[in-house]
């Protein structure tokens, strides 16, 4: 697999089209970051440490719904394998005149938007969420 975030990103997409309450993602460090972050602002209700059929570790994503239709309406993966996307801490994007929230990869860890501008640091764009 060349880009797990887009896979994560992917899998909670499809899940959400199809009314899943979990999902199920293979587990890595900055994969358990990036949900931190969602879990965070809102637009998942968590997510536990699991094993996957083989024995794999795994997260088990909890979709957030609000009167039956998904919390995430568009999720973009920024900053790919063959494009990566860096940007100073004034350049970062606002989503959707701040209704959404771009997830930044910092030297002081994955963060939102709005807190890599309050710690005053830039760095890799991974993905918007809105």
């Amino acid at each position: 697999m060349n880009d797990p975030i887009g896979d994560m990103l992917t899998r909670i997409r499809n899940g959400q089209m199809r009314g899943k309450s979990t999902v199920m993602t293979p587990a890595s460090k900055l994969r358990g970051w990036v949900l931190d972050v969602l879990a965070d602002e809102g637009y998942i209700r968590g997510y536990e440490s699991a094993t996957d059929k083989s024995g794999h570790p795994a997260y088990e994503i909890s979709l957030k719904y609000y009167e039956g239709t998904p919390v995430i309406r568009e999720v973009k993966r920024v900053s790919k394998p063959g494009r990566r996307v860096y940007m100073s801490v004034k350049d970062i994007p606002t989503v959707r005149q701040g209704l959404g929230v771009s997830i930044v990869s910092t030297p002081k860890g994955v963060m939102s938007d709005a807190n890599a501008r309050t710690a005053n640091v830039g760095g890799e764009v991974l993905c918007t969420v809105f």
